[in-house]
C-alpha cells in the first residue's frame, strides 16, 4: 500500500480534486474529514463525468464520491486485496484502521508486488518442466537444480492443472545446461531452459 496517501476534504470542489489528481498522476483520491476519518473515495473517471454537470447545476464533490467504498485493513494479506480488486473490478481501495485512512492500494501496487515476488525485473535464469503426479517429484527436481549450481528465486505453476503439471523455476543468473541435462537424465521433461 501507499502510506499517507494524498487526500481531499468534502468541502473541496470537483475542479480542485481533478487538479490534485492530475498534478500527482493519481486516479483515486480518498475524501477525509478531520482526524483523517475516511468519508469516501473519488475516482478521476467519476470526476470527469461530473465536471460539466457541476458547472450547470449544484453538483458537489460529495455528490460524486463513493460514500461507502470497499476497504481493506493494513494487516490484510496482499492476496485479499488482489481478490477484492479483481472480484469487484475496481482500480484501488482505501486502507483503513479504526475508521482512519492509513493508506491506499491500487491494482498498480499489486502488480508491482507480483513483479517483485516473481523477480521479473531482476536478472535471472529459468527452467520450465513437467512433473507427474508421483509423490516426491518436486523434491527431486529441487535437489537436482541445487546440486547443479541453481539457486531458486521462486517456483510457479498455473492453478488449473491436469495430470501434466508444468512448473516454472526462476533462478539467480546461471548456466542452465548442466541442470537441463541432469533433469532429462532423471526422466523429467524440460520444456525450456533460459540463461
Amino acid at each position: 500500500m501507499i502510506s499517507g496517501p494524498i487526500t481531499i476534504t468534502e468541502s473541496a470542489s470537483i475542479r480542485e480534486a481533478i487538479e490534485i489528481m492530475k498534478a500527482n498522476s493519481i486516479r483515486h483520491l480518498p475524501v477525509v474529514s478531520k482526524g483523517n476519518k475516511l468519508k469516501g473515495l473519488v475516482t478521476l473517471a467519476d470526476l470527469k463525468q461530473g465536471l460539466i454537470p457541476s458547472m450547470l447545476a449544484d453538483v458537489s464533490l460529495t455528490d460524486l464520491m463513493i460514500k461507502n467504498p470497499i476497504i481493506v485493513h493494513p494487516d490484510d494479506d496482499i492476496e485479499i486485496a488482489a481478490r477484492i480488486i479483481y472480484k469487484h473490478k475496481i482500480g484501488g481501495m482505501p486502507v483503513v484502521k479504526n475508521d482512519k485512512l492509513v493508506g491506499i492500494i491500487t491494482e498498480t501496487d499489486i502488480l508491482r508486488a507480483f513483479i517483485d515476488m516473481m523477480g521479473l525485473l531482476t536478472a535471472s535464469s529459468r527452467i520450465d518442466l513437467v512433473l507427474g503426479n508421483e509423490p516426491g517429484q518436486l523434491k527431486k527436481v529441487l535437489q537436482i537444480i541445487s546440486d547443479n549450481g541453481g539457486d531458486i528465486i521462486n517456483v510457479g505453476m498455473p492453478v488449473r492443472q491436469t495430470d501434466r503439471r508444468v512448473y516454472y523455476f526462476r533462478l539467480l543468473p546461471c548456466d542452465t545446461k548442466l541442470m537441463r541435462k541432469a533433469l532429462e537424465k532423471k526422466g523429467f521433461e524440460v520444456i525450456d531452459a533460459t540463461d
